[in-house]
């Protein structure tokens, strides 16, 4: 399967700006389209590398050397942090030229501060796609299988790209930056993790799967946070009028990764693995439309302690918008339970629910919609979905 370059809708800033990102969601690709005749540094390349870690100062050097230059690239700034104070110099003194730095992980850049260049270069995020930039090429059953990454989109093998994307990118960049000390762990703890998936976090739980103490787990967890991999997201609690519980849910960064690592066994529900695919997918586009779209919105989700749930709220300047999401064909009395009484308590908000089914109805007041036309109608900074 091969797939057209596709025109994203990430928008970027005027100025220099950090453009972070997981492996693989195609920000250089992306910028090679957009800026082609740039000065570019590739620090995964190891002759590139070796230079600038022993000599940072050679960027300068170069920098000034060059005459009519507009843009200057710098992929995977964080394997080279010690640039960045070269950097916010050369932004101080070569005000025509925007800088571009690329990065899939942050870790490193947070110990030596990124706020260095004292908010000089603004920080953008690239997600996989979304459906509506795939426009024809998407299919929900696919994404729900392989993902939305463009590097899985793009191959002609895109099942072997999948499997080998967490060794070939994960571990590897685990390895690189020496974050750990025991892979064989940490291997233990990406299989378990993917067990937590769209489901409240308990890591007391996961360092007992894993056989390691729960500080550990923590630990591993704030890599993947860092590495962009993971998105933990809290419990709405504005106005709370019952009592919630507080542990945040975890997805992973794309349904594709997710179906990777949580492999099929014998004792699992294939519709469980299948629900929370659906559910991760559309969290993903969720996430995308927020960080792509002006003004500020944050994804939340509401649980009580008597059970009620709502997957995601999205809430922000005009937005106030609870989702439910079902992995069923047909739309049930009880699949509407959470919404309802969600809406007693914020009677402001307005109520949908997913699912897998393929008619537009309304039940009890909540607009039930086909997962996929939903999917196919988020674009940045247009309604989530106009006609709710």
């Amino acid at each position: 399967m091969t797939i057209k370059e596709k025109n994203r809708f990430f928008s970027p800033p005027k100025g220099s700006y950090f453009l972070f990102g997981p492996r693989g969601t195609g920000k250089s690709t992306w910028i090679k389209q957009h800026y082609p005749k740039s000065y570019t540094i590739d620090l995964l390349l190891q002759n590139q590398y070796r230079i600038y870690s022993a000599y940072p100062e050679r960027l300068k050097q170069l920098i000034d050397a060059q005459e009519n230059i507009e843009t200057v690239v710098i992929d995977e700034i964080q394997r080279i942090p010690e640039l960045l104070s070269i950097i916010h110099a050369l932004i101080e003194e070569r005000k025509e030229i925007q800088f571009i730095l690329t990065g899939s992980n942050a870790r490193k850049l947070k110990k030596h501060g990124v706020d260095l260049l004292a908010g000089r270069a603004i920080k953008r995020m690239m997600h996989p796609f979304l459906a509506s930039e795939m426009g024809s090429s998407f299919h929900l059953e696919n994404a729900l299988s392989l993902g939305m990454l463009p590097i899985v989109w793009g191959a002609k093998d895109p099942e072997e790209v999948l499997e080998t994307y967490v060794d070939l990118y994960v571990q590897e960049e685990v390895k690189f930056e020496g974050f750990i000390r025991n892979i064989g762990s940490f291997s233990r703890f990406l299989s378990v993790i993917a067990f937590s998936h769209a489901n409240a976090l308990n890591l007391t739980n996961i360092a007992r799967e894993c056989e390691v103490k729960r500080h550990l787990v923590n630990s591993y967890l704030e890599i993947l946070q860092d590495l962009l991999l993971v998105h933990l997201v809290p419990v709405f609690t504005n106005r709370a009028q019952r009592i919630l519980v507080s542990h945040p849910k975890l997805y992973l960064f794309d349904t594709g990764v997710f179906r990777s690592l949580r492999k099929l066994s014998v004792m699992d529900s294939i519709e469980e693995i299948h629900g929370g695919a659906l559910e991760g997918l559309v969290f993903q586009h969720l996430l995308a439309w927020c960080d792509y779209s002006k003004g500020k919105y944050q994804i939340s989700y509401w649980r009580t302690k008597s059970g009620l749930e709502v997957d995601f709220i999205v809430y922000g300047g005009d937005v106030f918008l609870a989702i439910e999401v079902k992995n069923n064909t047909k739309v049930f009395t009880k699949d509407l339970r959470g919404l309802l009484h969600f809406k007693e308590d914020y009677p402001e908000c307005k109520t949908l629910l997913l699912y897998q089914g393929e008619e537009r109805i309304i039940n009890k007041g909540v607009l039930c919609l086909p997962c996929e036309e939903f999917l196919k109608s988020i674009i940045p900074n247009e309604p989530l979905f106009s006609k709710i």
